[in-house]
């Protein structure tokens, strides 16, 4: 699998507006001392359970893969000229 360009900032944008979905919904917040293993779990199993994003085939659900999800889902997301996406 190629890594997307900006994988790593897509993230951290896909964890920040993922915590703002999850306050709207009223499903939780993450807090200060929440690892991003945690963040991250927790709102790729958010949007798989929304159905905004494909469930990863079971046994690969890995942290690097689960990464992968939600950047190419904020990614979607993102205006076309974001600077994020050039």
């Amino acid at each position: 699998m190629k890594k997307l360009k900006n994988e790593g900032e897509l993230v951290k944008e896909a964890l920040r507006i993922g915590a703002i979905y999850a306050q709207k919904r009223k499903v939780g917040q993450f807090e200060p001392t929440d690892s991003a293993k945690q963040k991250i779990e927790y709102l790729y199993r958010l949007l798989v359970h929304d159905k905004l994003i494909q469930p990863l085939v079971k046994g690969e659900e890995s942290e690097p893969n689960m990464k992968r999800k939600l950047a190419l889902w904020i990614s979607r997301q993102l205006p076309e000229n974001h600077p994020l996406l050039k």
